[in-house]
């Protein structure tokens, strides 16, 4: 491609560029409907393949030879530009492109509103078999300023040049909805619901910049702060992160232990 790709893509972009021969696009959604239907040329990631799923920090990734394998099972090369959707808001993508991050490769792009714009819009849908894939020897590099670990977090606790954005509920940031040994938020913390940051009406796409730049501004979520985004497993956080990302902020990191590893550690404080 003669440019690269904006980091949030559109439908139409997508599908102006569809048949270039180094873009990988990329399905995180519910593997029946995947083998339904799908964007013309895309591959298929078991979310599952992208997470430990070890309670109960739940959320973690799985080892990097792990992540080598599932990457390499779909035939990705460093050389290619993925472009990542769902069918779900986003969330299983954002952590998809996350992960990506972390691993250094060099250029990736969410679809935005995922696979309900694509869709509801009009445009090509593959069905049928999905095609045969060829492996390749994905080349794993991992970028340590992607990710935060919960000691990392601690140490930067009270610094005024650090935001932590919550992702999840206002239940649960608030201790009342209580899903580890104990409820509350990392103490600092300001809370962005992702569901507030997502636009139903035009198809599950992000809000408008200006909206999106409101709502964090007044949380104190400023782009001359380092970022860390968590939530209970990293899942809407990583639409946090991916939101961040689309919005020009360039020091963001994701917590991929969240609430679930946070909430069930005895030495990790908490407010309420």
């Amino acid at each position: 491609m003669d440019r690269p790709l904006p980091f949030l893509l559109e439908p139409v972009e997508l599908e102006s560029i569809i048949d270039l021969p180094n873009l990988q696009i990329i399905d995180v959604g519910d593997t029946d409907v995947y083998e339904r239907e799908r964007i013309p040329g895309a591959v298929h990631v078991d979310y599952l393949d992208i997470v430990s799923g070890q309670p109960p920090a739940s959320g973690t990734l799985p080892p990097v030879s792990t992540l080598q394998e599932t990457f390499s099972a779909i035939g990705l090369t460093r050389d290619k530009h993925v472009v990542a959707y769902d069918s779900e808001g986003n969330g299983r993508a954002s952590r998809l492109l996350w992960t990506l991050d972390v691993l250094a490769h060099p250029g990736v792009s969410l679809l935005n509103g995922g696979y309900t714009a694509w869709k509801n819009e009009g445009h090509p849908i593959e069905r049928g078999i999905p095609r045969q894939i060829e492996r390749s020897d994905y080349q794993v590099y991992v970028n340590g300023k992607s990710q935060a670990d919960k000691h990392y977090i601690m140490s930067k606790i009270g610094d005024t040049g650090v935001g932590l954005l919550d992702a999840r509920s206002p239940l649960e940031f608030q201790g009342f909805d209580v899903r580890a040994l104990r409820g509350g938020h990392i103490p600092g913390a300001r809370n962005v619901n992702w569901l507030d940051t997502i636009d139903s009406s035009r198809n599950n796409r992000f809000k408008s910049s200006d909206e999106l730049l409101e709502m964090l501004y007044s949380q104190g979520i400023t782009k001359d702060k380092e970022i860390i985004t968590y939530c209970q497993t990293h899942h809407r956080s990583s639409h946090s992160y991916a939101m961040l990302k689309a919005l020009g902020y360039d020091r963001i990191r994701g917590y991929a232990g969240s609430w679930s590893e946070w909430g069930n550690s005895q030495e990790t404080p908490i407010e309420c």
